[in-house]
């Protein structure tokens, strides 16, 4: 009996332990997930997949139009001044290079160098997602829909059909026709080289008083590329104003967003350096990380000046007499 019972206690103290074993492996899955970016990265894949699935398997819905619309009117361009394998070198390869290049030669933090280049990622992968679905569930037509269309001679011309009336059989070139809106180039621009932008004002404080205009010309650069390659849709007639503005606006409000998520505000003293990592006990940084909303966002109400400590102005000849 003594033999019995000892089994039994050896066995009732045995459940608890395993027990144990499975919430400490829950709680250490959980502090992983907590103070690491596995959900920026899980997020980023689910992305990639659904902009693959969209892409791939999806059509845009085909509003009906009219022959003798002028809108849809123009020529359809077969060679394009900015297609898409340049659109990605610009706006998304020649950030990541140079961004590259600024990890090797200044060799900042492991932390700040994984931030930025993985915003930059997540910041071209969730602006082209969300142009997609909405290229498709817009459904508008291209200024050159009739063009690539190519309806046939029976169609009436002053009476809205469908898309049943094209004879154009090259899938793509006749479906795409319906993806005017908003303009993928102009979101696609502006998210890369806007990201790019505002990493150049972050590291050069840019937004600061007196900033040098060769400066702010410099960290301007990036958006001027954008602001081209979104006005090459129109030259090509891809898309109207209401398409580019749209896109671009759509791009550049992703890239901020994102931005802000690594970094603190453009205005703040400590922009050039990205929030403090999840794994850090403290909530704020010496140099700029996580900050209390009050004391990051409160200058909004005053002038970016403000911001700025007398003792950091006068450190860099900019003295308080200077402002009168």
């Amino acid at each position: 009996m003594a033999g019995i019972d000892t089994a039994r206690n050896g066995r009732s103290k045995a459940k608890p332990s395993s027990t144990s074993d499975s919430g400490g492996l829950y709680e250490a899955i959980q502090r992983f997930w907590r103070k690491s970016y596995a959900g920026d990265y899980l997020g980023l894949i689910v992305l990639l997949a659904a902009y693959l699935l969209v892409q791939f398997l999806n059509e845009p819905w085909h509003r009906m139009f009219r022959l003798d619309d002028p809108r849809i009117g123009f020529p359809h361009a077969e060679v394009e001044r900015v297609p898409v394998s340049l659109l990605f070198v610009y706006a998304a390869a020649i950030p990541l290079v140079l961004l590259i290049l600024w990890a090797i030669i200044l060799q900042p933090s492991l932390h700040k160098t994984h931030v930025t280049i993985l915003g930059l990622a997540v910041t071209i992968i969730l602006t082209s997602f969300i142009t997609d679905v909405l290229k498709d569930a817009i459904g508008r037509p291209r200024p050159d829909l009739i063009a690539r269309c190519k309806p046939a001679m029976t169609a009436p011309m002053h009476e809205l059909v469908t898309v049943d009336i094209c004879t154009e059989t090259d899938h793509h070139t006749l479906h795409d026709g319906w993806r005017s809106f908003p303009s993928g180039h102009s979101s696609f621009a502006f998210a890369g080289l806007g990201y790019f932008a505002m990493f150049l004002a972050s590291q050069t404080h840019a937004i600061r008083p007196r900033a040098s205009l060769a400066v702010v010309l410099i960290c301007l650069t990036p958006l001027l590329a954008a602001a081209l390659i979104a006005i090459s849709r129109l030259e090509d007639y891809r898309h109207d104003v209401g398409d580019v503005v749209c896109g671009s606006l759509l791009g550049f409000a992703v890239a901020l967003y994102n931005w802000r998520r690594y970094y603190p505000s453009l205005l703040s003293k400590g922009c050039n350096e990205p929030h403090t990592p999840p794994s850090s006990s403290g909530r704020s940084s010496p140099s700029g990380g996580f900050q209390r909303v009050r004391d990051e966002e409160e200058g909004y109400g005053t002038t970016a000046e403000s911001r700025y400590s007398i003792g950091g102005d006068e450190a860099e000849g900019y003295g308080r007499d200077g402002d009168r």
